[in-house]
């Protein structure tokens, strides 16, 4: 992310003057999909790729915008009728409106920003850019700042209130709790976190993009999350305690397998044994242990695959490269039905398996897969 550019689009477009420039990464997910509307962990951690925006109080009650990447520019007020029609910039009027909503006395400025996640590839460019503007409405305006945790909120609640989407807090809470060298390990129950070493020397990190997107993704989604909920009501007949598949283990699974579909109890055998997989890694990273961190991530991608399936071909086919080509640790990440493999790959067999993944995706599906090395940074912050 290059501040300097930034600054050149702000200057040029706006009035001359310079700003407060700020920042906040997209994020990855280690381990942990298909668990936090279980009631169970996710592990993210924020990247070295995100968005950088520079804004200035311009002394009026409008907002002047300019998206530097989509060379557009829109204005508007601060009021909920003056919510624009452009799609990104409805981001940042949500950010401002749900800042205004918890007390923080946004006027009006002029900004311009810019980032480097990659759209569409699973990193939340959407959240870095939420939390980079209610991180910089909170430093600009907030007389009484608002805290970390809230400012995750805001961006989850822009995502709700003014853009259609009922999201998670994993991608707004990894962007501004994200520590250079860290995972979090988030409770999506109990929203308690703990970050984890994640410093994997001898090893690199890197997304594989199918560039592929299934179009089953929503309505399989839903299936999957009531197959979880039936199961869940199964076995509250004998242990009134389970609220989520996060409550349970495989011996009450056992129990109600005469009770549920087959298709009903794949599901939740996968979400059991992926809620433990979070702990194991977790347990792995405090001994540096990489191997077993990777032999988990292999056995995640299989659960994804056949047990909850939500891989595709082009997804497997890449996990199938991996373990060929001798990768530590290889899985879908995110929702499935397309998008990225992450990758855990030691430093003497990245340029192999590159090749080799590129040279047989090239083959197969004529095209080459996108890849992103991606390096555990910090969360929101401000640069200057």
């Amino acid at each position: 992310m290059d501040i300097e550019f930034v600054r050149s689009r702000f200057i040029k477009h706006f009035d001359g003057l310079t700003g407060s420039v700020y920042a906040s990464p997209g994020r990855i997910n280690l381990i942990g999909e298909h668990t936090d509307y279980n009631g169970g962990f996710v592990f993210p951690g924020a990247i070295d790729k995100g968005m950088i925006a520079e804004l200035r109080p311009n002394g009026t009650d409008k907002v002047r915008a300019y998206s530097i990447d989509m060379k557009d520019y829109v204005e508007f007020g601060l009021n909920e009728e003056d919510a624009p029609r452009t799609s990104w910039a409805r981001y940042i009027f949500g950010v401002c409106r749900e800042m205004i909503k918890r007390g923080v006395e946004v006027k009006g400025f002029n900004t311009a920003f810019a980032g480097d996640v990659p759209l569409g590839a699973g990193m939340s460019s959407s959240a870095a850019l939420e939390s980079t503007y209610a991180y910089a409405l909170n430093d600009l305006f907030g007389e009484n700042k608002i805290d970390k945790f809230e400012l995750a909120k805001v961006g989850q609640a822009t995502e709700h209130n003014y853009c259609g989407v009922k999201c998670g807090i994993m991608d707004q809470f990894a962007s501004v709790f994200g520590k250079e060298g860290s995972l979090i390990r988030l409770d999506c129950r109990s929203l308690e976190y703990q970050h984890f070493p994640f410093k994997p020397e001898g090893y690199r990190l890197v997304l594989l993009d199918t560039v592929v997107k299934h179009e089953l993704a929503s309505s399989a989604y839903n299936k999957r999350r009531e197959s979880c909920e039936n199961v869940v009501a199964a076995m509250k007949q004998r242990h009134p305690e389970v609220e989520f598949l996060r409550d349970a283990n495989m011996a009450m699974l056992e129990e109600v397998k005469a009770e549920v579909s087959a298709e009903d109890y794949m599901r939740a055998e996968y979400v059991i044994g992926e809620v433990q997989r979070v702990l194991d890694v977790c347990e792995a990273l405090e001994k540096g242990d990489y191997e077993t961190v990777g032999a988990k991530m292999y056995e995640t991608h299989y659960g994804m695959s056949k047990l909850y399936e939500v891989s595709c071909e082009e997804l497997d086919f890449l996990n199938d490269i991996a373990r060929e080509c001798g990768v530590t640790g290889s899985r879908v990440m995110g929702g499935g039905f397309g998008g990225c493999t992450i990758n855990l790959v030691k430093e003497e067999l990245y340029d192999a398996f590159i090749a080799r993944a590129k040279e047989a995706y090239k083959e197969k599906y004529g095209k080459l897969p996108k890849v992103y090395d991606v390096v555990i940074s910090d969360g929101s912050r401000k640069l200057c």
